[in-house]
This record gives structure tokens, C-alpha cells and sequence, in this order.
């Protein structure tokens, strides 16, 4: 099975929003970092941080940790252009650190409508580990092109965390404490040299299929190998066989359905969330297969 692109351009123009559209036009090459980023400082905050549902299912306008993670995202993907924002973020994910250098997994909400029960409940004053490892993973990401990123303090704080964090852990966790504990470690791999001790001993917590399922979620919901090991070139790939990445890049290909874009298999809380994730999750497919030589 082929990917269809000229069915993703369908379904993206009739139903995602215009940030993913802007990425998705970035990704094939069809127009300019600016155009994207513009899309992103909707969601921004004279704060420096972003909410606004820029994460799908937590549609508060407040900062959020959550949604720093899809502002990083955004800043990846324009590079090699320095995002002009991204101190200010984490200017702000600094201001909202706990005293361990974590983040909390959300902060108090100042609105509730269509935001899912685990965002709405969060503690607001404990460090959370999935929160942190995934948020600095994707800053790190960043940090390869923005020099002022990779020597940001919070950036620093927040790896400092992580490690003893992951060194810490002394039994399976939850699949995507797990999956975001081997994305920040796959990150920092080149820069910190305890990253590949412990990427091996996260390693042993990740079955040989790739499959992690997601305790409380839908019955479908499970991390997947190429949630663990999107790039073909980055050291969380050797966790897995080659048939099994290949396996996992048949899989990706056929979940494209007849209206062009993807699916999830995870829980979504509102009618303009699950659209967002769909959206969101076409152009994270079409970047992958993309990377792995299917398009």
C-alpha cells in the first residue's frame, strides 16, 4: 500500500486546522518557516507560553506545560531558522519549574470545558516525569540549531531532573512514562554521556514487538515501535529489529483512511479535539514515512 498525497492535501485543507496545514506545507516544501510560525503565535501568551488547545484535548487559553511540547514541535520543524520565541518559552517553562527542576504534569486550569479528566486533575505541585521528559526531548531537538536554547538554564534544569529521574526507576513504568523516557534519553544521547547506560536499562522494560499497552486508555490504545523510534538515525532504533520497524512502517502506511488523513486509537474529549488530533497526527505520519523512505 502507497501513501495517498493528494488525498492527506484533501483531508488537511477540509478539516485540520490551519497550524498543522501550515506544517504541512512545510513538510512537503511548499512554503516558508514564517508562515508556520505565524500559525503558532495564536496560541501564544504574553506570558511566553502557549495554550489555547494548542495541545487538542486541553482547551484552556492559559500557559500550559502540555502545550510547550507542541510549540517545540513547531520549532523543529522550521529549522535551521532559530525560532524567535523559543527563549521566551522557555522563559516561562523556567518560571513554572518546581524546586527538583520539574515540571508539573499541568497547571491549575481557568477553563474545563472539553479538556480531558487527566489535564483537568493533575497536581499542580509535584514534578512529573512524562511532562518533563517529553517537553525537554523536544527542546533538545530544538537545541540542535539554536545555540541559546542548548544553554538555557531551564533546558539544563529540567535534563538534570530527567536523569535522576530515569536512574531512578527500578520497574516497568507506565507506557508513556516509558515511551517519553526513551525519547528524552534518544535526545540527549550525543551530549550526555550516562544517556546510553540508561537508554539500555529502559530498554529491557520494552517488549521486542514494540507494543506497550496504555493502562486505563481505549481498548486499541498501545505505544507502538515507531512511537518509541520515529528516526531512522537515532540510537532508540536499536532497541528494535529491523522487521520490526518495517512491520511498524506497513502499519503507519494503511491506518491512512478513505477521506486522507490518519486515525488515533487513543480517547479524545471533544468534536474540535479530535479533529485537532487528527490533523496533528497526518502530518507526524507523513514526516515519519517521509524520514523512512516511504514517500
Amino acid at each position: 500500500m502507497n501513501v495517498d498525497l493528494s488525498a492527506a492535501d484533501a483531508f488537511m485543507a477540509a478539516h485540520a486546522r490551519v497550524l498543522d496545514r501550515r506544517r504541512f506545507e512545510l513538510l512537503l516544501n511548499r512554503t516558508d518557516p514564517a508562515a508556520a510560525l505565524a500559525a503558532l503565535d495564536g496560541y501564544r501568551n504574553p506570558d511566553g507560553g502557549y495554550g489555547w488547545g494548542l495541545e487538542p484535548d486541553l482547551r484552556s487559553p492559559e500557559s500550559q506545560p502540555g502545550a510547550a511540547l507542541h510549540a517545540f514541535e513547531v520549532f523543529e520543524d522550521v529549522a535551521p531558522v532559530i525560532a524567535p520565541h523559543a527563549s521566551a518559552l522557555s522563559d516561562w517553562l523556567e518560571s513554572v519549574s518546581l524546586p527538583d527542576g520539574g515540571l508539573p504534569f499541568a497547571l491549575p486550569l481557568t477553563v474545563t470545558a472539553g479538556t480531558a479528566p487527566w489535564w483537568r486533575d493533575a497536581d499542580s505541585s509535584v514534578s512529573a516525569l512524562q511532562t518533563t521528559a517529553v517537553t525537554a526531548a523536544a527542546a533538545w531537538r530544538v537545541a540542535a540549531h539554536d545555540p541559546a536554547l542548548a544553554a538555557h538554564p531551564w533546558l539544563e534544569r529540567a535534563t538534570r531532573y530527567c536523569l535522576r529521574a530515569i536512574e531512578a526507576i527500578d520497574r516497568a513504568p507506565l507506557a508513556y512514562v516509558l515511551l517519553f523516557a526513551v525519547h528524552f534519553l534518544d535526545a540527549v544521547y550525543d551530549t550526555r554521556p550516562e544517556a546510553a547506560d540508561l537508554l539500555r536499562r529502559l530498554g529491557k522494560y520494552v517488549p521486542a514487538d514494540g507494543r506497550v499497552r496504555v493502562e486505563g486508555g481505549t481498548e486499541q490504545e498501545m505505544v507502538r515501535p515507531l512511537d518509541f523510534a520515529p528516526y531512522p538515525d537515532r540510537p532508540a532504533r536499536d532497541l528494535f529489529d529491523p522487521a520490526v520497524i518495517s512491520a511498524d512502517l506497513d502499519r503507519l502506511t494503511a491506518l491512512q483512511q478513505d477521506d486522507g488523513g490518519w486515525i488515533v486509537d487513543y480517547a479524545t474529549i471533544s468534536p474540535a479535539g479530535s479533529l485537532d488530533w487528527r490533523g496533528h497526527t497526518t502530518v507526524r505520519a507523513v514526516d515519519i514515512l517521509r524520514r523512512n523512505g516511504r514517500l
